[in-house]
C-alpha cells in the first residue's frame, strides 16, 4: 500500500464529515420508509444525538466502526502506525461516548448506537428499531 504524503492525508481528512454521512442518511432513509419522523443533531442535548426522537424521549447515534472503535469489528481496529496520536483521539472519542449516554439516561432518554458496519443489513437494522421505538408491552397476568 502506498504511503499518503502529508498533504493528501490532510485532504482526506478534512473530507470526513460528523453530520450527514452516508451511514446516517441510510439509517434515516430506512426510518422514514418505517414512518417514523424525527429532529436531527439536536445540540441541546448531551453527545448531539444523530436523530431525535423528542416525543418518545429516545435518541440514536450513529457511529462510525474505525471513529468510535466499535468492539469486534474488523473496521474498529486501532491503526498499527502513529499509535501515539491515533490511541489516545480514538479513547477520547469513545470516552465521550459513553458519557453522552450516561447523561442522556440520567435526563430519562433512551438510547440506541447503530454501527456503520450494521447499515447493510436493512431487515436487521429495521427490527432492531422498531424494537427501540415501539412501547413496550406490559405482560398482563391474570390470577
Amino acid at each position: 500500500m502506498d504511503k499518503l504524503d502529508a498533504q493528501r492525508r490532510s485532504e482526506n481528512m478534512r473530507q470526513i464529515r460528523s453530520k450527514n454521512t452516508k451511514p446516517e442518511v441510510l439509517l434515516r432513509s430506512l426510518l422514514h420508509q418505517a414512518g417514523y419522523r424525527f429532529r436531527l443533531h439536536r445540540k441541546d442535548l448531551p453527545g448531539k444525538p444523530d436523530i431525535v426522537f423528542p416525543s418518545r424521549r429516545k435518541v440514536i447515534f450513529v457511529h462510525g466502526c474505525f471513529w468510535h472503535q466499535h468492539p469486534g469489528c474488523r473496521e474498529g481496529r486501532m491503526p498499527g502506525t502513529r499509535q501515539e496520536y491515533w490511541t489516545p483521539k480514538l479513547t477520547r472519542n469513545v470516552e465521550r461516548h459513553a458519557s453522552a449516554i450516561e447523561q442522556l439516561q440520567a435526563l430519562g432518554w433512551g438510547v440506541l448506537t447503530v454501527w456503520e458496519c450494521e447499515i447493510g443489513n436493512a431487515t436487521l437494522v429495521t427490527d432492531q428499531l422498531k424494537a427501540f421505538l415501539e412501547p413496550q408491552q406490559e405482560t398482563l397476568t391474570h390470577g
